[in-house]
C-alpha cells in the first residue's frame, strides 16, 4: 500500500521531539533525517544585570516582550540579583506590550496584564496593534530573544519613539560546522524533499550559512520547487517568509506532530 511519503527525504532542523517526528515520518514512508540547526543558546548574566538596573533606573514609558523565555529569564535574573521586586515594579508602571501567549502567561503569572497584545502571535500581530498607538517621544525597551529584530526598531522609531533600547537576554551560538556542511551538500545535490523548521532560529541560522557559501540563491529557488518549507507555526513561518520562502505548510495547531501530519496531508494531494 502506498504511502503520502513514499521515498520522501525529510530533514528536522530541532532539537527536540526528534524521535516523536522521526517516527510520524517513517509511519507515513518518509526517510527522517536530523539536521539540527537550532545551536546553542547562552544566557548573558553578565550583561543582563546591567540592563536590568539600568532599567529600574531609567523607568521607560514602554517596555515590549516579544517571547515567554526570554521575559521569564528576566525576572528570574532580576530576582536572585535581589531586585526582583524593584524590577517588576519598574515594569508594573510602564505600558506593556507582548508578543505570544507564553509572553502573557509569563506576565500573568506575576500578576502583570499588557495594555496592548499581537493579534496573531507574530511580531507584525504586535506591530499592527501598536499603530493606532501614540509612542511619540516615549522612551521604549523591547526584550528580543538572542537576534535582532531592525523592523520591528524601525517600526517604532517611524512612529516617533524618543528612544528604542533591545534587550537581549540570550546569545545564540550556532549549528555544529559538520551538520551545515552536510545540508549544504545534500542541497546541492538535490537529495531533500522538506526541511521541517520548529523555531525561527534555525531558519535565521540556515540562511546565514547560504549567504555566507554562497547557495542563498539556490536556496530559494529550491524552496520554491523541490524542497518543501515545513514550518511549527506562525513565528517560523514569518521567519522563512522574510527570507524570501513563499511555498510554506504550516499547521492551525502549533504543534511539532500536527506539523507532521499537515505536511503528510500536502503529500497526499499531489
Amino acid at each position: 500500500m502506498t504511502k503520502a511519503m513514499d521515498g520522501k527525504k525529510v530533514i528536522i532542523a530541532g532539537s527536540r521531539k526528534l524521535e516523536e517526528m522521526s517516527v510520524l515520518i517513517e509511519r507515513q514512508g518518509g526517510q527522517a533525517e536530523v539536521r539540527s540547526l537550532q545551536g546553542i543558546t547562552l544566557f548573558k548574566e553578565q550583561e543582563m544585570e546591567q540592563e536590568l538596573r539600568r532599567f529600574i533606573k531609567e523607568q521607560p514609558e514602554w517596555v515590549i516582550f516579544t517571547t515567554g523565555i526570554g521575559a521569564s529569564a528576566l525576572f528570574e535574573a532580576a530576582e536572585r540579583l535581589g531586585i526582583g521586586e524593584d524590577f517588576t515594579a519598574a515594569v508594573r508602571q510602564a505600558n506593556i506590550a507582548i508578543r505570544g501567549y507564553k509572553t502573557y502567561n509569563t506576565l500573568k503569572s506575576k500578576d502583570l496584564a499588557p495594555d496592548v497584545r499581537d493579534s496573531d502571535g507574530t511580531v507584525k500581530g504586535l506591530e499592527e496593534q501598536l499603530q493606532q498607538i501614540r509612542l511619540e517621544g516615549m522612551n521604549i525597551w523591547v526584550q528580543l530573544h538572542g537576534d535582532p529584530a531592525p523592523e520591528l526598531v524601525r517600526f517604532l522609531q517611524e512612529k516617533g519613539a524618543a528612544s528604542v533600547h533591545t534587550m537581549l537576554p540570550y546569545q545564540n551560538l550556532g549549528p555544529e560546522p559538520d551538520t551545515l556542511a552536510q545540508l549544504r551538500q545534500e542541497i546541492a545535490a538535490g537529495e531533500i524533499d522538506a526541511i521541517c523548521f520548529t523555531t525561527a532560529v534555525q531558519v535565521r541560522n540556515l540562511f546565514a550559512d547560504a549567504a555566507e557559501h554562497g547557495y542563498a540563491d539556490l536556496l530559494r529557488k529550491e524552496m520554491g520547487s523541490r524542497i518543501l518549507a515545513v514550518s511549527v507555526g506562525k513565528v517560523t513561518s514569518e521567519a522563512l517568509k522574510q527570507e524570501g520562502v513563499e511555498r510554506i505548510i504550516a499547521p492551525e495547531n502549533e504543534r511539532m506532530g500536527a506539523m507532521i501530519i499537515e505536511m503528510s496531508k500536502y503529500y497526499e494531494q499531489q
